[in-house]
This record gives C-alpha cells, structure tokens and sequence, in this order.
C-alpha cells in the first residue's frame, strides 16, 4: 500500500471518533491548551491527552510549547494532512460526478428511443 493512503487511512482513522472531530472543530476557532480542551469535553486530562496523541501521531494536529513556560502546551491544526483529504475528496467527487453524468446521459438516450404514447 502506498504511503500516502496509509496517511488517508490513519487520518480517517483518527476523524471516525466523535471527540477527536471535536477537538478539530475547537482548534479551528484557535490554538488552545490542552487544558482548554479537556473542560471544553468535561474531559480528565489524561483522557484528553490520549485523544491529541492520536491527533499528532497522525499529523493533524502539531504541539507548541510557550515561550515562557515549556511545561505549557498549546494544540494547532497542520494544513497538510486536510489538504490531502480534500484532494482525495475531490478524487472521489470527481469519479461520482463523472459516473452520474454518464447515468443520466444514458438516461436520456434510453427516453429518446422509446416511442411517444
């Protein structure tokens, strides 16, 4: 298998649990602690922790420490693994587009043939 499907696999993986698409809609808004995000989910922080390691394993979300305190960590989202998403997307909305343009084509030809009643 090819590495990038294996990152679209581990990417869909990580987005298939309804806490971890939470956190990505939070991190949309802005960067945040992972404190932030635990009470956001009424979440124990290591339960939070579990969630952004899948996150960073999988590349979409990245880690900054605080200038001026390294124990602090603030959570972002990394543009690149949602980019290849969407260009899979495409791929797929393509092929659909293009199979149901087809369909109806045929469609068309099949009501053309028919003999008026």
């Amino acid at each position: 298998m090819a590495a990038a499907a294996v990152d679209l696999d581990r990417t869909l993986a990580a987005l298939a649990d309804p806490t971890r698409r939470g956190v990505v809609d939070l991190l949309r808004r802005r960067p945040q602690r992972a404190g932030e995000l635990a009470a956001a989910f009424d979440m124990s922080p290591p339960a939070m922790s579990r969630h952004l390691r899948v996150l960073r394993k999988t590349g979409l979300v990245a880690e900054d420490e605080l200038e001026d305190d390294a124990r602090v960590r603030v959570y972002r989202l990394r543009p690149e693994p949602f980019a290849r998403l969407r260009d899979w997307l495409d791929e797929v909305e393509t092929f659909w587009g293009g199979q149901l343009d087809a369909f109806k084509a045929h469609a068309e030809r099949t009501r053309g043939n028919k003999a008026p009643r």
